[in-house]
């Protein structure tokens, strides 16, 4: 199974609640304060977390890195690109019921930029690559997902429909089942899942894997169930703010993702995408007034 990160920072975030005990006071513990953490030592972080420096090497593995030395450097290395791009990252995500519009403005805006700043940060081109040439070439597409997911999913077909990629979504679990279970080798099964627990869709996408389509996952949780079942793991960073939790939050990463491989789709089809807009734009130019 592939996997793109969210940032390692987002990646913390996201996965640290979920991590055991002793390793979830580390990942809190360097979300709270990265700039420190890239600063302490293996002892300085151990005490401070009131762990051991085997649980911080333990800790370092378990991210993929050969030891704390190097997940020091990851962290220096993110901490400086963000403070170069962001704008304002300071500010919290907390909205009262007295703020003033502009400030809304700027909260929302802020937590969509870092989110997908993030997620932009931890993607794969060689994932991206394998899924658009898999999606170009395939005979049939099945997109499924949820909620704000479906609602990313159904704006992912829309595009490849208009390029002319035989491409399906579902608005229940039993339709995409028995769609996914026709899939075969060469064809594409994604699935969409902020939390990665969504038993629909990962069902759907166990049911496409078992016919030998390549199946696709695009959640915030890299170690969900949905990342276990797919060939390829996109993982997208979350930012909340009141009145909009991770789910909602999500939607605008996972659309960055989308956008992404849809964009190679077009580049890896040019002269058929050409035609197909030119054809599609044309047939409705009558209903568009001047």
């Amino acid at each position: 199974m592939s996997s793109s990160g969210g940032g390692l920072l987002g990646r913390l975030r996201i996965e640290g609640p979920t991590m055991p005990g002793a390793l979830a006071k580390i990942a809190a513990a360097i979300v709270e304060d990265p700039e420190a953490a890239a600063q302490a030592s293996i002892v300085d972080l151990a005490e401070a977390t009131a762990t051991s420096t085997a649980t911080v090497t333990r800790f370092s593995r378990a991210l993929g890195f050969k030891g704390y030395a190097a997940l020091r450097v990851a962290i220096a290395t993110e901490t400086g690109r963000a403070e170069q791009a962001r704008w304002e990252t300071d500010i919290s995500g907390d909205i009262h019921p007295g703020d003033s519009l502009d400030s809304v403005l700027k909260v929302i805006a802020t937590a969509d930029t870092r989110a997908i700043q993030a997620t932009a940060a931890g993607l794969d081109m060689g994932d991206v690559e394998r899924v658009s040439a898999a999606i170009a070439a395939a005979s049939r597409v099945e997109i499924f997902g949820l909620g704000s997911s479906g609602a990313a999913g159904r704006e992912m077909a829309f595009r490849l429909e208009r390029i002319r990629i035989p491409v399906w979504t579902r608005a229940d679990s039993h339709t995409a089942l028995t769609n996914a279970a026709l899939l075969g080798p060469g064809d594409v099964a994604i699935g969409l899942s902020h939390s990665g627990r969504t038993s629909e869709v990962i069902e759907t996408l166990e049911e496409a894997s078992g016919h030998g389509a390549l199946t696709v996952a695009v959640t915030s949780y890299p170690r969900s169930p949905l990342a276990e079942v797919a060939d390829v793991v996109f993982v997208t960073s979350v930012h909340e703010t009141t009145f909009r939790v991770a789910a909602l939050s999500a939607l605008h990463s996972a659309l960055l993702v989308l956008d992404l491989i849809y964009v190679a789709v077009a580049q890896r089809t040019y002269e058929r995408t050409t035609e197909a807009f030119e054809l599609t734009v044309r047939a409705v130019a009558a209903h568009r007034r001047h």
